[in-house]
């Protein structure tokens, strides 16, 4: 976010008093200098000075009096005072393009984007040409989903100024939420080649190459990504914030997906990418309050987690989500460590190692459990390549086809009486058991995204009512068997999918900190409260590890 040069274009005459000239001088020389409190002193001693004269070059000055103080107390972090300077100064002089262009700014640092847009354009209307007003709109268009109109604007400050890494950073990250991910790795590479040292691009190539399947290529841009800016930064809608959390990442690993758990928070979170290579030197990079460690999965981690669990004990700080705790949640291991909870009904579970010949596999493995049985990829959340086998020669079939580990699952019909399936998710945040979602579908395999929801208003009607009372679905008893699977797992923030089969047990599907939580239900708008309360729980429970307050 670019600031604008809010002090007025006018220069005020012998009509004003020389000490009111002075101490606006000496306000922002004082502000160059880092020097805030003494300047917002000076910026205010000038305003008493000045009184309340309504000559045209008092009022200019008292305009840019207001403006000086907005600045400085922008840049110390006192938003509502900033808001409060550069609105004062707008009452006087309406026409200061930087103060309507930094008034926006105050909104989009206490994360109100859509309420910055309109300062943007009135700042854009009093002056087309003003281009901290135009990149900052196009960067309130993104933060609003606007992406075609971002993008359109972006490009016109491309052909305006072909040079600006900056705008083409912005504009590889506008193609890429439209889908459009050749012509972002040509935006990233083309602000790479104008700043070699832009880390941001750099991560950005290498999230792209990855989900394109180039490993090599990936690793590369990640490693030179990391030796620029180890950490990426972000910092929180308040200034200063209220704490710093250090953020553990495994880019070629499962993470805890906080896209929107990270949205518009008061903290300032860096994040640090670890890879299979020895734990890296934090010598330099200043103190944090928190250790939140994101990753999740320990079938695609397990070379990394041990990485993450020195680097939390090296740190010595609260540890949201202990790593060596994660390393425990493979799909055996929740099953094993979860066998004997009352009222719980978790499915015989096995690993097969990876073999070139399925059907020895097969018979190496001695399936404890009978047909028909369900059979995935070991590191694997969604529904594809997870399926029913109902005999040995079409679990061989589908073993012959893949590589890697799998895991074999027992299969328990959880069917309701009506022939529908259910499936339940909550989210476990500190010591809170919070509904998340209930995903009903015709067969056995059950994802929300896939569900035909959308077209049934009774399915909405019942996960609604689920969401507001969950008690009625889930008694005593079953929230006696979650509480009890919170305490087994040990994690601070994780989730479970699970059903109530026909004799009222609690059949669990898949425990771990790897499960979605997202705000995008414009489909569902029930939803929009529930998801805001796990994000509210989540929030609440880093500012109270942090040591900063519920």
């Amino acid at each position: 976010m670019t600031a604008s040069n809010a002090a007025t274009p006018f220069s005020a005459d012998q009509m004003v008093p020389p000490i009111v000239v002075q101490q606006l001088a000496l306000g922002q020389e004082l502000q160059s200098q880092g020097r805030l409190d003494e300047a917002i002193a000076a910026f205010r001693g000038g305003l008493v000075a000045a009184g309340e004269a309504t000559d045209q070059a008092a009022m200019v000055t008292r305009a840019a009096l207001h403006a000086g103080l907005g600045n400085a107390y922008m840049v110390r972090g006192d938003l509502v005072l900033a808001g409060a300077s550069y609105t004062a100064a707008l009452r006087i002089a309406p026409n200061m393009i930087g103060c309507w262009c930094n008034l926006g700014n105050v909104q989009m640092q206490s994360g109100q984007a859509q309420d910055a847009i309109p300062l943007y354009l009135h700042a854009i209307k009093l002056s087309h040409s003003h281009w901290p007003a135009r990149t900052n709109l196009a960067q309130a268009l993104m933060a609003t989903g606007q992406m075609v109109v971002a993008k359109a604007l972006l490009n016109e400050l491309a052909e305006e100024r072909p040079n600006d890494a900056q705008v083409q950073h912005r504009l590889g990250k506008a193609c890429f939420e439209l889908s459009e991910v050749d012509a972002a790795l040509d935006h990233f590479n083309k602000a790479l080649a104008l700043d070699p040292r832009d880390a941001d691009s750099l991560y950005w190539i290498g999230g792209i190459r990855q989900r394109q399947g180039d490993a090599a290529a990936a690793r590369a841009s990640y490693a030179a990504a990391a030796q620029i800016q180890p950490l990426i930064r972000k910092r929180g809608i308040k200034s200063p914030a209220d704490f710093r959390v250090l953020a553990l990442y495994a880019p070629f690993g499962g993470n805890t997906p906080t896209e929107y758990l990270f949205k518009d928070v008061t903290y300032d979170t860096d994040t640090l990418a670890l890879f299979g290579s020895g734990t890296p030197d934090l010598s330099g990079l200043g103190s944090f309050d928190l250790v939140v460690n994101l990753i999740s999965d320990a079938d695609q981690s397990e070379a990394v987690l041990p990485i993450a669990a020195r680097l939390a004990a090296q740190l010595g700080k609260p540890v949201i989500n202990d790593p060596g705790k994660i390393s425990h949640t493979t799909r055996d291991a929740i099953a094993e460590l979860l066998s004997g909870i009352p009222g719980c009904r978790i499915p015989n579970i096995l690993r097969l190692p990876a073999q070139g010949d399925g059907e020895a596999a097969l018979r190496e493995a001695r399936v404890p459990f009978s047909f028909p049985l369900l059979v995935r990829p070991a590191g694997t959340h969604g529904g594809d390549d997870f399926e029913k086998c109902g005999d040995a020669a079409m679990l061989s079939d589908y073993l012959a086809r893949r590589q890697g580990d799998h895991y074999l699952i027992e299969y328990i019909d959880y069917g309701s009486a009506d022939g529908h399936f259910r499936k339940y998710r909550f989210l476990f945040v500190g010591d809170k058991i919070m509904p998340y979602h209930l995903a009903i579908g015709n067969e056995w395999k059950v994802h929300h995204v896939s569900t035909a929801m959308g077209d049934h208003a009774w399915m909405q009607q019942e996960e609604a009512a689920f969401l507001a009372n969950p008690g009625a679905v889930f008694g005593p008893v079953h929230y006696h068997t979650l509480n009890a699977i919170r305490a087994r797992i040990g994690l601070d923030y994780f989730g479970i999918d699970c059903a109530l089969d026909r004799d009222g047990n609690l059949v669990v599907f898949e425990v771990n900190a790897s499960m979605l939580v997202h705000a995008h239900n414009a489909d569902f708008p029930y939803k929009d409260p529930h998801v805001r309360a796990i994000k509210d729980a989540f929030d609440a429970m880093l500012h109270a590890r942090a040591g900063k307050g519920g």
